[in-house]
């Protein structure tokens, strides 16, 4: 079965990031900020992806990937892919660099400047000097432990009285900001400053080398959850030894002599094929403190998400009512075109102060250091409401963030859960249960990306406000499965991981097989960030096999081969790169001509399949279900943003592939709908809705 290598296909989405930064038709800190997201979405493949295939060679494993590499022919691979990335990554910055100067913001060399030395060498003194601790190598002073993603600097000393050489190591302090600013818009890298100064940290020795260097660790948790006794502590534990993950990548300036090099590898116990040349400066995501400079001119027009129609307020002193927008008909919202804030942040701001609302129930995965939501789930249960929060402190790099909040969280009385033993709680849900009359009615949303109120301004996201009584039942057992000891594997409408839901999809491509065979309207179009699943993608090639046109929308990666004679005729891929992530997943199957669509959390790759607890729904509402069809619409009419994968496994842009410039650009039309949208008169009630009951059986 054809199968794309999944590593190599997530370095070709970065490569899809990279071009973002070299198209010149972009905002100039548009550019730069493409530059930091490549840099630190390298940074994380490095730790996770890297350092996986690193452990299957150290434990000797001989398992192949679906494309029939050993883990050590991967490796290979993506190093000889990633050594171009680099080049090219450079080169791009090259080629930013001096256009920023053109614009009056100066990334300056410190040999350049000579006229600031001086009052650089006294800030330095005041500023840096006291917070570097220099490390020397030698048989009294052990190679050092250097923390992952830091720069540091190697220096090669000379003792003037024995001319004996020496090695010493300074960390360039994470603490302080990477450039310092000589003048208005002017910036030299603290890096240079710390170089130029380096005689006042080696008194008395002499000098004779500096190169900057880098390393990457592992950062994967090894947590073997069925011995811990306390998962909490576990994880921080684990956290703890992270720190000391053994190294896999070591990156340095090209000028680095092989012997500085080779000390460097043999501390950190790596190999030649492990070490990274760079051409220019190192650590591109100190990048982000340009592409933030206030520059409006220099950024794409800044957006202000709408407010969706039926949630805007009855007048300017009068938040809306969320509870009643819902009893009217579901609202789907589509963010950052609508405004999170606005909609699922004022619905359990609602929930908190309403005195009806019983219950809120909610799954946290990744949310920021200051959310809103969060803070109104903590002053609903200080209320007395009971509040349960599902806060999964196994999510990657967000672990310490969620383990603060489960503490507040439990400081102000609510039922905090930790998630379940080997799966990771990924599921966007929410539950709201509320007195009405002499019954209750519960309220839901399920949504495709995290409740976090920063990133819902960057990411692009759906979510589905309801009240229908089987999706809000649905909801209560999924909850009960993650909060008490239910074992139930069915559900009424949603589709649930790992229960349900691969067997769910794949009877639902079955489906469209049949109609086929049967002459009726059959096709797929599945909109995902990743789709790598070996029976999923075989299950499509099925599918295109019996006459099923399938059109994949996949941000990263995918592994699925389109256009192959035979196999996937009638797959069609392609992938969206621009102004926001692509986030959301959609899922849409013709039925024989009763469209059926679905969104959820999860994408088609095994984790998600297996080791997870995600939520997908289907969208039964006609004006959700025709936002729905607008979006994929447009994302398949993109010319401008989008890149389509070849049956040679090489990924083109689609104005190459047509010859002309693109003149639909995904971002710019969805911002136009929603503006479009928010102008529409409110419709008072529309067919969908109804009541609520917590009947299990409803």
């Amino acid at each position: 079965m054809p199968y794309l290598n999944r590593e190599l296909s997530w370095l070709d989405f970065n490569a899809r990031v990279l071009h973002e930064a070299a198209d010149e038709r972009n905002p100039l800190l548009e550019r730069v900020k493409f530059l930091a997201i490549f840099a630190g979405n390298l940074d994380e493949f490095f730790q996770v992806r890297v350092a996986g295939l690193r452990q299957q060679v150290e434990a000797g494993k001989a398992a192949r990937s679906p494309d029939g590499r050993t883990a050590d022919e991967q490796l290979t691979a993506a190093r000889e892919r990633v050594l171009g990335l680099i080049a090219d990554h450079s080169g791009i910055y090259v080629e930013v660099r001096r256009a920023l100067r053109a614009e009056g913001i100066d990334l300056v060399d410190y040999d350049a400047i000579p006229e600031h030395h001086e009052t650089l060498r006294q800030r330095f003194l005041d500023e840096i000097f006291p917070v570097l601790t220099p490390l020397a190598v030698d048989p009294g002073h052990p190679f050092p432990y250097i923390s992952t993603l830091s720069l540091s600097i190697a220096v090669g000393l000379r003792d003037p009285d024995s001319d004996e050489r020496r090695f010493a190591r300074v960390k360039v302090p994470q603490i302080l900001p990477r450039l310092i600013e000589v003048e208005p818009s002017r910036f030299v890298l603290i890096d240079q400053v710390i170089e130029a100064n380096l005689d006042t940290l080696f008194s008395g020795m002499i000098v004779e080398e500096y190169h900057l260097f880098r390393v990457t660790r592992n950062a994967d948790l090894a947590l073997e959850e069925d011995e811990a006794d306390d998962l909490l502590l576990a994880i921080e534990e684990e956290l703890r030894r992270r720190r000391f993950g053994e190294a896999v990548r070591l990156e340095v300036e090209r000028s680095m002599p092989p012997a500085t090099r080779g000390l460097l590898l043999r501390g950190l116990d790596l190999d030649e094929a492990d070490c990274y040349e760079v051409s220019g400066p190192l650590d591109l995501t100190g990048l982000w403190e340009i592409a933030d400079l206030d520059r409006p001119e220099l950024k794409p027009p800044s957006w202000t998400p709408v407010t969706p129609p039926r949630l805007l307020p009855p007048d300017d002193d009068e938040p809306a009512d969320v509870f009643a927008a819902i009893r009217a008909g579901d609202i789907l919202v589509h963010h950052p075109y609508e405004s999170f804030t606005a909609s699922v942040e004022r619905f359990i701001t609602q929930a908190a102060d309403d005195p009806d609302v019983l219950t809120i129930k909610q799954t946290l995965y990744r949310t920021s250091g200051d959310s809103p939501l969060v803070q109104s789930l903590i002053r609903a249960a200080e209320r007395g409401k009971q509040v349960v929060v599902l806060v999964e402190i196994k999510a990657r790099f967000d672990e310490e963030a969620n383990i603060i909040w489960a503490r507040k969280l439990e400081r102000a009385g609510a039922h905090v859960v930790y998630g379940l033993v080997g799966l990771k709680t990924h599921s966007k849900t929410s539950l709201v249960v509320r007195r009405e009359g002499s019954g209750l009615r519960r309220y839901v949303h399920i949504g495709t990306g995290n409740y976090n109120h920063k990133t819902a301004r960057l990411y692009v996201d759906l979510g589905l406000l309801t009240c229908r009584p089987e999706i809000g039942a649905d909801v209560t057992d999924l909850f009960n499965v993650l909060t008490g000891l239910s074992r139930q594997r069915t559900f009424r409408r949603l589709l649930v991981a790992p229960h349900s839901l691969r067997s769910r999809f794949l009877d639902l491509v079955e489906r469209e097989i049949g109609f086929a065979a049967a002459g009726k309207p059959a096709r797929i179009v599945l909109k995902l960030n990743a789709i790598v699943d070996v029976a999923v993608i075989e299950a499509l090639y099925r599918a295109s096999n019996a006459g099923v046109e399938v059109d994949l929308i996949v941000r990263g990666a995918c592994s699925l081969q389109p256009g192959l004679r035979g196999i996937s005729e009638r797959i069609r891929v392609r992938s969206i790169i621009g102004e926001f992530l692509e986030h959301s997943r959609i899922w849409s199957f013709d039925n024989g001509g009763d469209r059926e669509w679905y969104i959820g959390s999860a994408d088609l790759m095994d984790r998600n399949l297996d080791r997870r607890v995600e939520a997908v729904t289907p969208v039964e509402d006609p004006e959700a279900q025709s936002r729905l069809a607008t979006i994929i619409d447009v994302m398949l009419a993109d010319d401008r943003r989008s890149w389509q994968l070849q049956p040679d496994a090489r990924w083109l842009r689609t104005e190459v592939l047509l010859g002309r410039a693109g003149v639909v650009d995904t971002f710019e039309a969805l911002k136009e709908d929603a503006l479009d949208r928010a102008q529409v008169a409110v419709v008072p009630h529309r067919p969908g809705a109804g009541t609520g009951s917590l009947d299990p059986r409803a």
